[in-house]
């Protein structure tokens, strides 16, 4: 920690020495008392200032290494003075950049003795954050000196986006091959028709299931078992015009949402995932599956921020570059329809298509992007229209980290059900 000793005011000094002046050209009892007054404030102030700079310390530490947003954030700090001198006084400042979030205090503590608290907040915005450094402010009782103490210390705080919950929303199938549902255990590599499922736009006619379909009198196609499943590739539309409403109430915070619930819901089903975005630069990662993946898919959203390059743009860029007979999984806000005229080239390599459109108008009256919905609904391809309100609901707003979970039982006694996970606390690296 480094220390800094400030002379508040020069008016003590000042006195000081004219008393030594005035006792030389006059000397009387008077100058002698002043000089002895002033003179013992003084040194006292300088004595005492002196003592803290040296042996004032604090301690921060923190739970939990990375956290979602809605999640609980907890900080303990221990002040420590080693000096005999008490701090009568302690500002503490803290300089963390978690928005919303303030360690800042005044406290004090006594002679060689210490105090500790603790600080908690919530995540209200993905991203990656810093808390600390720390300043303490101290001083002498006379206000004469003032002490500045700053600790560098630092740790860094991945926020990621959360991970809801999502209704069923249809991803078209890539390939022309059908759905593929691969066996894990299966003794050779076969391909059989293992169920049904409601036929799609865009589905061969040669997939269809007839027995079924005159059964149930609609239209069913085979799922086949032993077939590889199709990627999903996952193309979040940040383009800074397109985009609506503020801060958690927009629809760049809702598209990130959707993409890490979308991605929980492929890696869980054994998929290859991939997430495409254009922000600030165009982001590309691969599908692959696993736990990894879903880490880095996440790491990847928190960072994300708007950007200038259009949907079109984006989508012609990285037609040449996407596999073959994968599903594509675009979310977009955008009200423009010059995009449109590149998906029957992608549909024609059987990259499937299924567009999640933000409805423009749900976030902001003045705005709307009905005529894409009606333009892909035209074309027979597969639009989900997602409101505002879609994801204003308990399950969509995440908070368990760092929070204990009670069930009363008959008896009236309390019975942990969850954990907070970790308890052990760091220290804020330097």
């Amino acid at each position: 920690m480094k220390a800094h000793l400030r002379l508040n005011t020069r008016l003590l000094p000042l006195l000081v020495i004219a008393s030594v002046m005035m006792q030389l050209i006059d000397p009387s009892r008077v100058w002698t008392v002043l000089l002895v007054g002033l003179g013992g404030v003084w040194l006292i102030s300088f004595v005492w200032a002196r003592s803290l700079a040296k042996n004032l310390t604090v301690l921060r530490e923190i739970r939990y290494g990375w956290v979602q947003v809605g999640d609980l954030l907890e900080e303990r700090f221990t002040l420590e003075n080693k000096s005999h001198f008490p701090a009568t006084w302690v500002e503490l400042e803290d300089h963390s950049s978690l928005p919303g979030y303030n360690a800042s205090l005044a406290t004090g503590v006594d002679g060689s003795g210490t105090t500790q608290w603790r600080k908690k907040g919530t995540c209200n915005r993905r991203g990656l954050y810093w808390l600390g450094d720390t300043s303490l402010r101290t001083g002498d009782p006379f206000g004469v000196y003032t002490v500045t103490i700053t600790d560098p210390a630092r740790a860094s705080l991945m926020v990621m986006p959360p991970v809801v919950p999502l209704p069923a929303l249809e991803i078209i199938p890539g390939g022309y091959s059908g759905e593929g549902r691969p066996i894990p255990n299966a003794p050779e590599r076969t391909v059989d028709s293992g169920s049904v499922r409601e036929y799609l736009p865009g589905d061969s006619l040669r997939l269809v299931h007839w027995k079924t379909t005159a059964r149930q009198a609609k239209p069913f196609v085979r799922l086949f078992d032993g077939t590889p499943a199709s990627d999903w590739w996952i193309l979040l539309d940040l383009q800074a015009a397109a985009q609506a409403g503020t801060g958690a109430d927009s629809t760049e915070e809702h598209g990130v949402v959707l993409a890490a619930s979308l991605a929980e819901r492929g890696l869980r089903a054994n998929r290859g995932v991939g997430l495409i975005v254009n922000g600030k630069t165009l982001d590309w990662l691969p599908p692959r599956t696993g736990a990894g993946q879903r880490w880095e898919i996440l790491h990847r959203l928190a960072l994300a921020e708007s950007g200038k390059t259009s949907l079109g743009e984006v989508l012609e860029h990285i037609r040449p570059n996407l596999g073959r007979n994968s599903s594509l999984v675009m979310i977009t806000p955008t009200a423009r329809l010059d995009w449109l005229t590149a998906l029957p080239l992608l549909n024609r390599r059987g990259i499937r298509p299924t567009v999640i459109l933000l409805d423009l108008h749900s976030f902001d009256r003045k705005l709307d992007n009905s005529r894409v919905a009606a333009e892909l609904k035209r074309q027979h391809l597969t639009c989900h229209t997602i409101l505002r309100e879609f994801l204003d609901r308990p399950e969509a707003h995440p908070g368990t980290h760092g929070q204990w979970e009670w069930r009363i039982s008959a008896t009236g006694r309390a019975i942990p059900v969850r954990s907070p996970g970790d308890h052990s606390w760091r220290k804020l690296a330097k």
